[in-house]
């Protein structure tokens, strides 16, 4: 461009300097027109030198016109390049914004995840994923009248005013609740899941167990099992249990599935009286249907049997007590423990399992959760005597439901059962069966009930209130000799029931009925796990049949307190 330039003055100052001469040419061919004449080619040669020159001039334009363009061209480009360039490097001072913050971020990740592996609630072993838990307790007990019982009370035991002890009161701490527990899962393919639960207490007493120094009280087996479960196409799902577990009739929140069955959440360990459930060894299938909504299970459980031989008639003097009325010689119910059982126990003599066959459904009805089943069961009883064997039947039929009153704040739960031959599977253990003046089994009719609620008032605090029954009838049996069989003859001597240190009194036990409540209050909720306290009163009445001398009643209050850590 600068050459350019220089070209172009050069051209404009030739061209003034020739047209300088030309005009001085004229001026004087005017004044010497001799020697103008004589010199026509000299003109002739400057004319085409300024002809040239003109030409060049123009070219030297024409260049200038091109080269300034070329110049707009190069500055708009310039332009683009220069806003690329500010673009280019306000991403780099925002990268150097960034890696001037990764020191923070890195340091910041680092300590967040050595906090989560610190706290972590699972951790892995060849694809397994394992699970801890469990709790820590310990827990204060008062009972109004003294009955030598741990944590789970005996409800069938409480005393009616003819027992000593029941006069006096009973206190004691106990931390045989604390609960140790492990789950291991892991997938054997994309829809089939195998686990394997254990959970551990220590109510468990040996012949040597006790509290006068080393409280060495030894664990128990709780529930031990293995599941697994497949998830199939089309909204069905198939679920296999084998091991011990709460029994098929008790409640669950979650379809049919284990590790979610609803309990009373108070501290007794024995729960409410019309609670049904049990704890023992089974088979169990399960399908779920419907996107997980309608649930059908069965299952084979362990079976056992709960008697009550016969009672005492008034004795020939008032006041006293009679001979019980013999049962056969030669029959046999029950057997001691052998290899494998403790020999100060006995097992009844069953043969076939528990059937229990289940239907659940839930769903969301309006903002509110609602959970429904209903079950049965079939029960066999055995026994032999006088050369024949008998094989009696038995079971029931329950229900219950759940209900999300207010979501996440008022949850409350009702269930029943009735049938023959039910008791073990009530909180209050009555009999089962008894027998008839031959030695035959006849399962008792029974029914249980429970209700309550849990109110979610905080976060941190939760208030619950339950009330239950379990309600047998009699089931007697009078010779013609007068002799009284079964359970709750009228027939059985009451004398002595309302009499302090008397014997005279079968009280068999008509009902037993309780209202409890209770607060949890959490103390701590955070990655050191949870701690809680919590307290319960429940007043318990246990009513005898009617017999001679009247039907005794027993009332209790019990009080409890427990400290709870849960770890993991």
């Amino acid at each position: 461009m600068k050459h350019l330039k220089l070209a172009l003055g050069a051209g404009v100052a030739l061209c003034a300097l020739v047209a300088t001469d030309a005009s001085a040419a004229v001026k004087h061919r005017k004044h010497v027109a001799t020697k103008a004449a004589a010199k026509p080619s000299a003109n002739a040669e400057l004319l085409q030198e300024v002809r040239e020159l003109r030409e060049q001039v123009a070219t030297l334009k024409s260049r200038i016109d091109g080269a300034t363009g070329d110049q707009q061209a190069a500055a708009a480009q310039l332009q683009s390049t220069q806003a690329k360039i500010d673009a280019v490097q306000a991403k780099v001072d925002a990268t150097d914004t960034k890696v001037a913050a990764i020191p923070t971020t890195v340091s910041v990740a680092v300590d967040t995840a050595t906090d989560k592996a610190r706290h972590a609630d699972k951790f892995y072993f060849k694809g397994i994923t394992i699970q801890p838990g469990g709790f820590l307790e310990l827990a204060g007990i008062y009972r109004m009248h003294n009955t030598a019982t741990d944590i789970a009370s005996n409800f069938n035991n409480l005393p009616y005013p003819n027992a000593r002890t029941g006069y006096l009161q009973e206190g004691r701490f106990s931390a045989r609740q604390s609960r140790l527990s492990f789950l291991a899962q892991g997938d054997a393919t994309k829809f089939t899941h195998l686990s394997m639960y254990g959970e551990f207490d220590f109510q468990g007493a040996a012949q040597t167990a006790n509290s006068n120094e080393s409280n060495s009280y030894n664990p128990r087996i709780r529930n031990l099992y293995g599941t697994v479960d497949y998830d199939g196409m089309d909204g069905v799902g198939l679920h296999f249990l084998a091991g011990q577990n709460w029994s098929l009739v008790t409640l669950n929140s979650k379809g049919i599935t284990p590790r979610n069955e609803v309990t009373p959440p108070q501290i007794d360990a024995q729960y409410v009286p019309g609670f049904v459930w049990t704890r023992q060894p089974q088979i169990r299938v399960t399908a779920d249907f419907l996107n997980h909504k309608l649930w059908v299970a069965a299952s084979a459980e362990n079976p056992q049997t709960t008697f009550y031989t016969n009672g005492t008639p008034a004795g020939a003097v008032p006041g006293t007590a009679g001979s019980a009325a013999p049962l056969p010689g030669s029959l046999v119910y029950n057997i001691t423990g052998s290899s494998g059982f403790n020999s100060a126990n006995t097992l009844s003599l069953n043969h076939i399992p528990d059937f229990v066959g289940k239907v659940a459904y839930e769903d969301v009805l309006g903002g509110h959760g609602v959970h429904i089943e209903a079950f049965g069961i079939y029960k066999s009883f055995y026994d032999r005597a006088n050369g024949t064997t008998d094989d009696e039947s038995g079971g029931g039929y329950g229900g219950s439901i759940s209900l999300q009153v207010i979501p996440k704040v008022l949850d409350v739960q009702a269930s029943g059962m009735k049938g023959k031959g039910i008791g073990r599977y009530g909180s209050s253990q009555l009999p089962d069966a008894t027998f008839d003046p031959n030695g035959g089994i006849r399962p008792i009719h029974e029914y249980m009930i429970l209700a309550g609620a849990t109110l979610h008032a905080t976060k941190m605090l939760d208030i619950y209130g339950f009330a239950g029954e379990e309600i047998e009838d009699t089931r007697a049996y009078t010779t013609a000799a007068g002799l009284a069989y079964g359970y709750g003859n009228p027939l059985y001597t009451n004398a002595g029931c309302n009499t302090e240190g008397s014997t005279v009194c079968n009280g068999n036990t008509h009902s037993i009925k309780q209202a409890t409540a209770g607060v949890w209050q959490k103390l701590y909720v955070g990655p050191f796990g949870r701690a809680q306290v919590g307290a319960q009163y429940s007043y318990t009445e246990r009513q005898s049949f009617a017999g001679i001398g009247g039907a005794p009643l027993s009332k209790t209050s019990m009080g409890f307190v427990s400290f709870r850590y849960y770890p993991f």
